[in-house]
């Protein structure tokens, strides 16, 4: 006898393809005409589907309850996502892009990062009650880096071709792709000092010396040098492998569109094997790959990339409105709920607008102060600060004495979970309004000041009644010029003279 298999795989595909099939339906609507990002909108769906309204996703029952499990599966979505995302954002740039715009870059990843860092750190450490400063520069550290896939909105599609410069778009793609793996040594320098410093080194030995020792070593020499020197190596023999296949006619055209996916998911994986920066070696190896401009040329028109990358950002940022700790936002022992929404407008207006605006003028992709408002404004907090919340989950968790977590990192966890999680939400939703709310703004005052001078146009003329003049032959004559004919009332059917124009 037939049954309901109301199981969580049958639940999830269905939920899932259903949201992903009407958004196709009117995706061109949405992004081309309200200028909408799918990132919002597949926020709102994992809400609406999560254990806090339908509860059609379960994320816990996903990882057997277990919320560490739960944890895993999301920090290893965030690498996966940022990693396709990040080589396909070297991908994009032009050949030797990097090489050509140190200047640039070098400015935005150097006081750019480190000004975003203090300037957040400052932020989180007055509006959270009783923070120590060292504890606010590693929540502050997650949320320095912008965010590739809400950057997305503003160098892709048609707002962007018709308002962002692609010089513009080039470099907000080259930042957010490589801050995104420099943001290891703002975090590890705070926490480093937090083991072997904080709670007055509890359980550890060595104190501030060996904690520098690790950062210098470990965070610049093993993970980020490291990184570089690993993406680079594997984009250049993937380059020379797929000229030399495709020379000898071994590789299709389906194989070859899906090459740079399928590299992004071998990075990915190794990198993590040796505890890399996977994030930072898939854009390394992007850029690498693309550095004769051959593969980037034959895929300029192509719409697979775009379409799985869309397919993973979607369901990406479902994953985030399910998981999102919603709860922990009103209720904590962290900070007031009035706090954590001022603190959100504080971190989305000076975070990063005053040190944009300080560098502005010797970054000559950022022509004026408007454009350096934008570019100062649209620097998202997303994927890319859970990634880092739970790097630094992982890491506290191995701060313990006597068999347990110290008191002060298990304190920091649950500070960094409630900000972290709150101010990437925050960004996700102000920054996916801010464009068509500014479009709102611009046409509506334009669209009710059309309409009543339509309506007034078209109220039918006062009638005037004109005085009547008697004729000796006895009929009733109108006194005065009526306003269409000169000398109608005497059967003169002369028009009015047109009223001279400019230059006649």
């Amino acid at each position: 006898m037939p049954t309901l298999q109301l199981t969580n795989f049958n639940i999830v595909c269905a939920t899932l393809g259903g949201f992903i099939t009407l958004f196709g339906l009117v995706s061109f609507l949405c992004k081309e005409k309200f200028y909408l990002s799918e990132a919002l909108l597949s926020l709102a769906a994992g809400i609406i589907f999560s254990p806090h309204a339908t509860n059609f996703i379960k994320p816990l029952d996903f990882a057997l309850g277990s919320q560490a499990n739960l944890d895993s599966i999301t920090l290893y979505f965030c690498r996966l996502v940022l990693g396709v995302q990040l080589i396909l954002a070297g991908v994009q740039l032009p050949s030797g892009y990097l090489h050509r715009q140190w200047k640039s870059l070098s400015l935005l990843l150097g006081p750019g990062m480190a000004g975003m860092w203090l300037i957040g750190s400052l932020l989180i450490w007055a509006m959270v009650p009783h923070l120590s400063f060292l504890h606010a520069l590693a929540v502050g550290a997650c949320v320095t880096p912008t965010d590739p896939v809400l950057s997305n909105s503003i160098v892709k599609g048609k707002f962007a071709d018709k308002n962002v410069p692609k010089d513009l778009q080039k470099i907000i793609i080259a930042e957010s792709g490589a801050n995104d793996g420099l943001g290891y040594p703002f975090l590890f320098i705070a926490l480093y000092l937090i083991k072997y410093t904080g709670g007055g080194g509890l359980g550890q030995t060595g104190g501030a010396r060996e904690a520098m020792g690790q950062w210098f070593g470990e965070t610049w020499g093993y993970t980020i040098l490291l990184s570089i020197v690993y993406g680079a190596t594997v984009g250049w023999i993937a380059k020379e492998l797929l000229h030399w296949a495709e020379e000898k006619k071994f590789v299709d055209r389906e194989s070859f569109l899906v090459f740079a996916i399928t590299l992004a998911l071998f990075i990915t994986g190794t990198c993590g094997m040796i505890g890399s920066d996977d994030v930072l070696a898939c854009f390394i190896a992007g850029n690498v790959f693309t550095l004769d401009d051959w593969f980037r040329l034959e895929t300029l028109d192509d719409s697979l990339q775009p379409t799985i990358d869309m397919l993973l950002n979607l369901s990406m940022f479902m994953w985030l409105g399910a998981v999102c700790p919603w709860a922990s936002f009103r209720k904590n022992d962290v900070i007031p709920i009035y706090r954590l929404i001022f603190l959100g407008i504080l971190i989305l207006l000076l975070r990063r607008l005053p040190v944009i605006f300080a560098m502005h003028k010797y970054i000559w992709q950022i022509e004026g102060l408007r454009q350096a408002l934008f570019v100062g404004f649209f620097g998202p907090v997303g994927v890319s600060a859970i990634f880092y919340l739970y790097i630094s989950l992982q890491f506290l968790n191995d701060i313990q004495y006597d068999g347990s977590i110290r008191e002060d990192a298990k304190r920091l966890q649950e500070v960094m979970t409630v900000v972290v999680w709150f101010l990437a939400i925050c960004s996700i939703v102000v920054h996916g309004l801010s464009i068509p709310m500014s479009k709102l703004g611009f046409y509506l005052p334009r669209t009710i000041s059309q309409a009543l001078d339509s309506t007034s146009n078209d109220e039918p003329a006062p009638l005037r009644l004109q005085s009547m003049q008697i004729q000796p032959g006895g009929a009733p004559v109108p006194v005065g010029k009526p306003t269409d004919y000169d000398g109608q009332a005497l059967g003169l059917r002369r028009p009015i003279s047109a009223a001279p124009t400019l230059g006649s």
